[in-house]
């Protein structure tokens, strides 16, 4: 069964995307808790932080990256934003598809 974020990459599901290439894409998060509140996930599935491989390493980097670009681009860079990533249940992290939060546009 394919994950909630594997169906977007897919084009299965829709999604209000602001970033896509062949490694990553970005939506708006469906439930925001700031204006700028996106989510920055690999393609490639990989279900969380802790399942990362040191062959991962550029795929991350690549996360924040573009995570960097779109804060850049959406005006929020001047005043700070944060990134998040959430790990395991306890972490808060309620998709099995490892995705980074860029949040911006409040305190």
């Amino acid at each position: 069964m394919e994950c909630i974020f594997c169906k977007i990459i897919n084009k299965e599901l829709p999604a209000d995307i602001v970033f896509e290439d062949d490694d990553v894409i970005a939506f708006n998060d469906i439930n925001p808790i700031a204006p700028v509140h996106v989510l920055v996930i690999p393609k490639r599935h990989i279900s969380s932080v802790v399942d990362i491989k040191s062959e991962d390493s550029d795929l991350m980097g690549k996360l924040i990256f573009t995570a960097k670009k779109i804060a850049d681009n959406s005006g929020v860079s001047q005043k700070g934003y944060k990134l998040l990533f959430r790990v395991g249940k306890d972490g808060g992290q309620e998709v099995q598809h490892i995705h980074l939060h860029l949040i911006g546009g409040k305190k």
